[in-house]
This record gives structure tokens, C-alpha cells and sequence, in this order.
């Protein structure tokens, strides 16, 4: 094989980010589209008239015009459509998040375990793409910044309106969306959290539901996160301020990392162990001496990094290139963002990994005792380029 066919299950929101730019990656081709609404299957056509459409999932992934398939779907249904792929034989990528529930990406993990070394699972985690992350990676895992011992993520630069809540029947509802902020747009965040200064032991989690908006999920968020080593960290998020904030901290016994979209990464570098100092020095109040380095690696991605995800998943396939974001990963996010809602809901900590198979009842819980009223959804486009700007 020497092209990729591949499917779209889900062109009205992302997926028409993704018809838009694949043309334009090398041995890739756009063969079938599926959704449940016909007037965004038109609109597909229009800007891809050789795609062959379909009303489910199921009919595009038997149709036998895909190697692989991207989902794009309601949250529920990206472990679905990612397992019943498998079944068949063909490729994954999985939007954001992987599943609603770590259990049920656990559930799809195993199924995976199952065609490994023949089937490619990607996720579309495309913000690993960014050169400053990238960076920060390296140098923690070169030691540069030491043991970690304190992380500070303020991530309030997801303000939405309420025409967006409104845009959308299934959108921030426990029965469509499975939560709010923290499952629609902090994904990103949280596998980057993870990603670089590795997964929390425990999280307590303070969580208003419809702060800022006339929904029935989470829309301000601040969690206390505590680490295997001892390590403790703060993660606050909202979508209801203007303007935000996107600012990492990540401090270790060697000094502090910054991270801010757009600007340079700082490293104030301390000349020696912060704990050395702290256990042999003679004096009371030590001046720690630090160097600071200014690294700039680039700014924020935009668009095109959701293309170098794309490309790397047909390397993946064709080349066995190994995956920047693999999807199995998606499951430490996904836990991290119930553990939240649990905590924040109930009021008490949560250890991890948490009971799994006790959230997914927790969460149907809400779905079934919801009496939740969405306003009448009026023909309300959601132009999602716009969240690339």
C-alpha cells in the first residue's frame, strides 16, 4: 500500500477542519464521509465532490472504500466507532477525547491490544506538535530541571459564549458531552499536564456546574493535584473569563520552566541543588543564584498542527513511523478529568488510578437524575477555526 484511503465518521464540527486541510497531506486520500445530517453531508460534497457519503458510521467502515477512519463524533461515540474500526481492520484516529470515561478507554485499549502490530491508533492530541512543549520534554527528561516538586497550570483562555452551549443539542450535557470544560476543551491540557510532569497520584477538585453559563456541566474548575514523589500541583481552567490565561509553571529542585503560548519558554536555572543548598548551607537566608535562559522554539499551533498529526498517522501506517500521540495515551487525560468531576461533584479526593467501573456508574447516575432543560437549538453554525486564531 502506498496511499492511505481514509473515512471521516462526523463532519459537523472538526471534521470539516479536517476535509479542509487533507488535500494537502502527501499519499492521503479523502474517499467517504458519514454523518447523520444530510445538509452537512452536502456541504462536504461541495468542498470534496469525489467523497462518497453515508448516514452511519457503520455503513462507511463496511463500505470497503477505507484503510483508516478519523472520528469525529459526540464524545460517546469515539470508543464505539474506534472499536467496531478494529473489528474491520482499519486505522484509527480518534478525535479528542478518546472516551468519556476511563473505563470505557480502557475497554478500548484492550480491544486494541487485540490488532496491535496491524492496526495504527492515533489520537489527535495535535498541541505535542508545538516546538515549546517539545522542548520542555527533552529537558525533563534529561534531568535539566531536576525532580519535580511543584506544577501550576492556569489554562482560562477557553472563554465560549452561550450561543456555543446553545449551538448544539449534545454539547455540555452529562447525556451527550459526559461533563464540560474539562471534556470538551481541556483534553489538550491535560495530556500535556500528564505528558510532561507525569500523572497525579490523587486530585480534590472544587467545580461549579453552569457558572458562567445556562448548562448543566462544569464551566470553572480548580484542582489540587498531589504526585507519587511527593510533588503537588494546581490546575484552574474556566470558559467563562475574558480576558484569560495559558501559563505553565513547572518548578523542580533545579529551578522553574515557563511556558505561555506565543512567547519564549523561561528557564531560571538554579547554579546548584535546591536542596543542597537547603540542607548544607550555613545561612539563614540564602540567595539562590539562577541563570536565566530564554528558548524561543515557537508559539502557539494553529491549524496546521492538527496536518502534522494527520502526516505522522500516514507515516505511522505506511512507514511504521512511531506515533507522536498515541491513542492508548488518551486514557490519562480522560481519568484525570473524571477524577475532577467526581471530586468536585462529591467533595472528596480521588486517588489514582481511580475505581473506574464506580465513575461510569457515578456519571449515569447524572445522566439518569438530570432534569436539565437545553434551550431550543436554533440553526447555530459553530465556525471551530475560529478556536485556532
Amino acid at each position: 500500500m502506498n496511499e492511505v484511503r481514509i473515512g471521516i465518521i462526523g463532519v459537523g464540527g472538526m471534521g470539516s477542519i479536517h476535509v479542509g486541510y487533507f488535500p494537502k497531506v502527501a499519499r492521503l486520500k479523502l474517499t467517504a464521509v458519514a454523518d447523520i445530517d444530510p445538509a452537512r453531508l452536502t456541504a462536504t460534497v461541495a468542498k470534496a465532490p469525489d467523497v462518497k457519503t453515508f448516514n452511519t458510521g457503520e455503513e462507511l467502515l463496511d463500505s470497503g472504500l477505507v484503510d483508516a477512519v478519523l472520528i469525529a463524533t459526540p464524545h460517546y461515540f469515539h470508543p464505539v466507532f474506534a472499536q467496531e474500526a478494529f473489528k474491520r481492520g482499519i486505522h484509527v484516529m480518534s478525535e479528542k477525547p478518546v472516551a468519556v470515561t476511563a473505563k470505557a478507554a480502557e475497554e478500548t485499549n484492550a480491544a486494541y491490544e487485540k490488532v496491535k502490530g496491524r492496526v495504527v491508533f492515533s489520537a489527535m492530541f495535535q498541541q505535542r506538535t508545538t516546538a515549546s512543549y517539545q522542548r520542555v520534554k527533552e529537558m525533563i527528561a534529561a534531568g535539566d530541571l531536576g525532580e519535580i516538586r511543584r506544577t501550576n497550570w492556569i489554562a482560562t483562555d477557553w472563554f465560549r459564549s452561550q450561543r456555543y452551549y446553545d449551538s448544539g443539542g449534545w454539547r455540555a450535557t452529562w447525556g451527550g458531552e459526559g461533563g464540560g470544560v474539562l471534556l470538551n476543551q481541556c483534553p489538550h491540557n491535560l495530556d500535556l499536564f500528564q505528558w510532561l510532569c507525569g500523572k497525579p497520584s490523587k486530585i480534590q477538585a472544587f467545580m461549579t456546574l453552569g457558572k458562567y453559563h445556562h448548562i448543566e456541566v462544569e464551566d470553572d474548575v480548580t484542582a489540587f493535584l498531589e504526585y507519587p514523589n511527593g510533588a503537588t500541583g494546581v490546575f484552574i481552567t474556566t470558559t467563562g473569563e475574558a480576558p484569560g490565561t495559558n501559563r505553565l509553571e513547572i518548578t523542580g529542585d533545579r529551578g522553574k520552566i515557563i511556558i505561555e503560548p506565543g512567547k519564549p519558554v523561561e528557564f531560571h536555572r538554579t547554579t546548584e541543588s535546591v536542596k543542597h543548598i537547603c540542607d548544607t548551607t550555613t545561612q539563614s537566608f540564602p540567595t539562590v543564584t539562577r541563570d536565566k535562559m530564554v528558548i524561543d522554539v515557537g508559539g502557539k499551533p494553529g491549524a496546521g498542527a492538527h496536518q502534522t498529526i494527520t502526516e505522522n498517522f500516514v507515516a505511522a501506517i505506511l512507514d511504521g513511523t512511531p506515533l507522536i500521540a498515541p491513542a492508548t495515551d488518551g486514557i490519562h487525560s480522560v481519568e484525570m478529568a473524571n477524577a475532577m468531576i467526581q471530586s468536585g461533584i462529591t467533595g472528596k479526593a480521588v486517588n489514582l488510578p481511580m475505581d473506574r467501573e464506580g465513575y461510569d456508574t457515578f456519571l449515569k447516575g447524572l445522566v439518569k437524575n438530570s432534569t436539565f432543560k437545553k434551550a431550543e437549538v436554533k440553526s447555530a453554525k459553530v465556525d471551530m477555526a475560529a478556536s485556532f486564531k
